[in-house]
């Protein structure tokens, strides 16, 4: 029998394979595509962080736990992923030769001491002895020097140090400081720079005096960053202090990687993962820098070469909004719905704004998951608690690696006046809600907006989202629910508007797809369209197959994640799987259920994750205006025709290119040729 189901884990190791494959697509601008291997690093960095630190703390467990999809256990997951992540590493290592080849031929050139002369040598030697040696802490492991802790994803160099009695030890000097730059200038060498790393690697033995190196390299390590806030809550507590404290703790966790620049000596590499408590399959070494984010200083000496770079964009007006007039009042006057990065979020930005000061607003209601550092939004609602407002605010301080930055907005928010809510027990609060409740000559009125993605002016830029705005009574009273529950602690038991997780959505999205299953086997038109960023709900995968075998038409964009295999006959013969990976991360979802006149369409902050679908608070709205239907059918339409970013997932589990037939469609550059010609 076919395989219609595969590991999350490893289809999340193809979707990265997907971003560095842009980072050797020659039709995309030389610069850019540093951006894509960079971009490849730091999402494997997480994955290790995050996925890779929870199997290995599944492998702690009495209880034997297995992926529900193909039965394989934490340590069978482990050991694929990091077969897999080998076989990536060396293809990053040739893409990123290649890519700094190119570099090269701009007049930049990251160069090591084979590349130099004498002379240079001694200017940098000099530099060292000046600038770096006397704000480096070497520490060298012995009897009264315990091993030092190594930093989460910081370089340190390290060497095999022996003694004039021949006894051996450890020397380690951290790498990572704010205090001298990354990319050092090679003197008397136009355009050549040298990694401050490499510098202090090369010269370590002028700090360690009176050793013998025996062998040296750069290594980084990453540490698991996966950790239960609620199960170690103490509700004698107080929550934002609490989770301040976990943040610290979570710095100190076990180490999940070891990377390596060099061969070391194999007795020396033990010991460290001795101290490290490192399994021997943990040791990955690597051709390419351990830490890439110099690239984007490459970006800042070759900005004066536009055609390195993408073309300039910039969100454009948005046609449903006229200036000068009220955004309250043009809302009241049917739904409008914004297309990030393609439209601005200024129309969402100055209705809140607007509301902020209308003297019949007597509340704002928002949930926040991740906002921009310096967020627009908040300096907002902020702004509104200080003008009178009853400015209610849901700061969930479990977005992770957000954490910090959200309970210092919360610390303002609170010290404003507004009321702050902190989540609940057991779920993460991941919807994109807002309410603005009016009461003007005694009536009740609502604007409510609900979004795909976050409150973030910055990502609002770099991300495609969507934004409904809506005066629908119903909606209101339906989020003004929701907020409720949220503000008792509670969640919505029952919904019929919106889809809130995690009671009222994977249900109501198993009885529209059994909808779609009956018109299928009365022989009439069945159709279902996703658009989502990943897709591991067991129970509505399981569902989508038998629609297919129904013989629903199921077409799904799927950005990253997807355990489910398409094509497969007599299985998931009627499903299609499409990714697109451009230049700006797909994240909006939208749901499409029906064929004809009686199709429905939704918009969400939900992927089909178990996590979201009955994990966590989300929200999805019906989108019912006639011309926003048509728009979310566009959008749609327009990336399945994508031939030039797009890959499709086929029956053997592997994603191929789209044959680029015909006239070349790339999704997101014609989103914004659109909204070009409409502003």
């Amino acid at each position: 029998m076919e395989q219609i189901y595969k590991n999350r884990e490893l289809s999340w190791l193809q979707f990265n394979e997907r971003v560095l494959e842009e980072a050797d697509n020659p039709q995309v601008p030389l610069c850019e595509r540093l951006t894509f291997v960079s971009i490849f690093q730091s999402n494997l960095d997480e994955f290790f962080m995050v996925r890779v630190g929870s199997l290995q703390d599944q492998m702690l467990l009495k209880e034997k736990i297995t992926d529900n999809k193909t039965g394989m256990s934490p340590a069978q997951q482990i050991a694929a992923i990091v077969e897999e992540v080998q076989r990536l590493i060396a293809k990053r290592d040739e893409i990123y030769e290649r890519l700094m080849r190119q570099i090269e031929e701009q007049g930049i050139r990251i160069v090591d001491f084979h590349k130099i002369g004498k002379e240079e040598e001694s200017l940098l030697e000099l530099y060292f002895d000046q600038e770096i040696a006397p704000l480096i802490s070497p520490t060298v492991v012995g009897r009264r020097q315990p091993f030092p802790f190594l930093r989460n994803r910081e370089i340190y160099a390290a060497a095999a140090l022996e003694t004039k009695n021949k006894k051996e030890r450890i020397g380690i000097i951290p790498c990572t400081n704010n205090v001298f730059e990354r990319l050092i200038p090679v003197p008397g060498m136009s355009g050549c720079y040298i990694l401050s790393e490499e510098l202090i690697l090369h010269f370590i033995s002028k700090i360690f005096k009176g050793y013998t190196i025996k062998t040296k390299s750069l290594l980084r390590v990453t540490r698991n960053a996966d950790i239960d806030s609620d199960a170690l809550y103490d509700e004698d507590l107080d929550y934002r202090e609490f989770m301040s404290e976990l943040m610290k703790e979570r710095k100190k966790l076990a180490p999940v990687r070891m990377e390596l620049s060099r061969n070391m000596d194999e007795a020396i590499v033990h010991t460290i993962r001795r101290y490290l408590d490192l399994d021997r399959t943990r040791l990955f070494y690597g051709k390419s820098p351990l830490d890439l984010s110099f690239l984007s200083r490459i970006h800042d000496l070759l900005r004066k070469n536009p055609e390195l770079f993408y073309e300039k964009r910039t969100p454009q007006k948005s046609p449903l909004f006229r200036d000068g007039e009220s955004m309250i009042a043009q809302i009241e006057e049917g739904d409008k719905l914004l297309s990030y990065p393609f439209e601005s979020i200024r129309p969402f930005l100055k209705l809140l704004s607007e509301a902020a000061e209308d003297e019949d607003v007597v509340s704002i209601k928002m949930s926040l998951y991740r906002v921009a550092r310096q967020s627009k939004v908040v300096e907002t609602l902020i702004e509104a608690a200080e003008n009178g407002k009853e400015v209610v605010v849901l700061v969930e301080l479990r977005a992770r690696f957000d954490e910090e930055n959200n309970i210092a907005w919360s610390r303002r928010l609170e010290n404003a006046g507004c009321q702050v809510i902190y989540g609940l027990d057991g779920y993460k609060v991941h919807s994109k809600l807002c309410l603005i409740t009016r009461k003007s000559q005694g009536q009740i009125q609502y604007i409510t907006q609900i979004g795909t993605g976050n409150y973030n002016e910055n990502t609002a830029r770099l991300y495609t989202d969507l934004s409904l705005m809506t005066a629908s009574e119903e909606i209101g009273r339906e989020a003004a629910r929701v907020f409720q529950a949220l503000s008792k602690g509670e969640t919505v038991e029952k919904s019929d508007l919106l889809l809130v997780a995690p009671h009222c959505l994977q249900n109501r999205i198993l009885e529209f797809l059994d909808e779609e299953i009956a018109y299928a086997k009365r022989g009439e038109e069945a159709y279902v369209g996703l658009k989502l960023n990943s897709l591991t709900d067991k129970t509505i995968m399981d569902k989508l197959v038998e629609a297919s075998c129904a013989g629903v038409k199921i077409e799904m964009i799927i950005r990253g994640i997807c355990c489910l295999i398409p094509g497969v006959p007599g299985k998931t013969e009627h499903i299609r799987v499409i990714s697109i990976v451009g230049r700006f991360l797909e994240h909006s979802r939208i749901y499409m259920f029906g064929a004809g006149e009686r199709k429905k369409y939704y918009i969400s902050s939900a992927d089909f994750m178990t996590r979201n679908t009955i994990r966590r608070v989300e929200v999805a709205a019906p989108v019912k205006a006639p011309a926003l239907r048509e728009r979310l059918q566009e959008i749609f339409d327009i990336m399945l025709a994508d031939n030039q970013k797009s890959r499709e997932l086929k029956a053997n589990g592997l994603y191929e290119r789209m044959a680029a037939e015909g006239e070349p469609v790339n999704a997101q550059e014609r989103l914004y040729d659109l909204a070009y010609e409409r502003k």
